[in-house]
């Protein structure tokens, strides 16, 4: 599949510092940054000051426990949660001062699906498309390539509403696709997806860091963030507790060899024992 080039970043905004804030920020190569974003419910501190900077052109691994604050942390990257305290930036603008300018820099499968499931799939695509002003001749053509190379072009006149939840996933990924975004945001692209369509979507995913957009990645499936992520960040109860290549965070947890998961459940210092449950043996 041929995507058009992603046009350059920038915006005629000027991010406003705020209080502690470091000048510039965010950095000048970041396509993705937080500053200080925290989110509270109650009591509970899902995501506690957190602060981060993912250059352009990365494949940025995002990782953590259930629990840890992940999709709580990109809900408010996006624009769909607002933040307790702090900002994101998108390609340098401020999400929450100017949100139609941010969104329209990036696209976002989330890991919960909430479609217009009375529409079929390539009503569905052509729909996301329009919405961000994608002529509608080339919103077709789009449409046409993504469902061919998705394997979804045998079902694409079915209602999403009968879509298995592979399909419905990557019926989203090419909504999300479309309008042709910098920034990519994906929470568990790979939860349902059988073998073949998770090789497709991971060669997409290649091809668009290689041509310059940068992926913003939440999974559980380790071995696919070893495989596909340039840098990594793992955060537990909130707080961000490290990142970087997988050379410098297998430094950081002792400098020993091992996998990434090894290495995310050192840093994450999880308990791995399995006492308690000798009645089953």
């Amino acid at each position: 599949m041929s995507l058009p080039p992603s046009p350059p970043f920038g915006s005629a905004v000027t991010p406003v510092p705020q209080p502690g804030m470091p000048a510039p920020f965010p950095p000048p190569d970041a396509a993705v940054a937080t500053w200080g974003l925290t989110k509270s419910f109650g009591q509970k501190m899902a995501v506690n000051s957190l602060t981060l900077a993912v250059r352009r052109g990365e494949f940025f691994g995002f990782l953590g426990p259930n629990g840890a604050g992940k999709s709580t942390t990109i809900k408010m990257m996006v624009g769909l949660l607002r933040p307790t305290a702090g900002t994101a930036f998108i390609g340098g603008v401020d999400v929450w001062r100017d949100p139609l300018r941010a969104k329209a820099l990036m696209g976002v499968l989330p890991e919960q699906l909430n479609l217009y499931d009375r529409l079929s799939g390539r009503e569905l695509i052509e729909f996301a498309g329009r919405l961000y002003d994608v002529p509608k001749d080339e919103v077709r053509r789009r449409a046409d390539a993504l469902l061919h190379v998705l394997a979804l072009d045998g079902d694409a006149d079915k209602l999403v509403v009968d879509y298995s939840v592979g399909m419905r996933k990557k019926v989203s990924l090419a909504s999300a696709l479309i309008h042709r975004p910098q920034v990519l945001f994906l929470d568990e692209p790979f939860e349902g997806i059988d073998p073949v369509s998770s090789r497709v979507i991971r060669n997409i995913l290649q091809d668009l860091t290689a041509s310059g957009t940068t992926i913003f990645f939440s999974s559980h499936i380790m071995e696919v963030v070893e495989r596909l992520c340039t840098r990594v960040g793992i955060i537990a109860e909130g707080r961000l507790i490290a990142e970087g290549t997988l050379a410098e965070l297998r430094q950081r947890a002792g400098g020993e060899g091992g996998s990434l998961e090894d290495i995310f459940l050192q840093l994450i210092g999880a308990d791995t024992s399995q006492g308690g449950l000798e009645w089953l043996e």
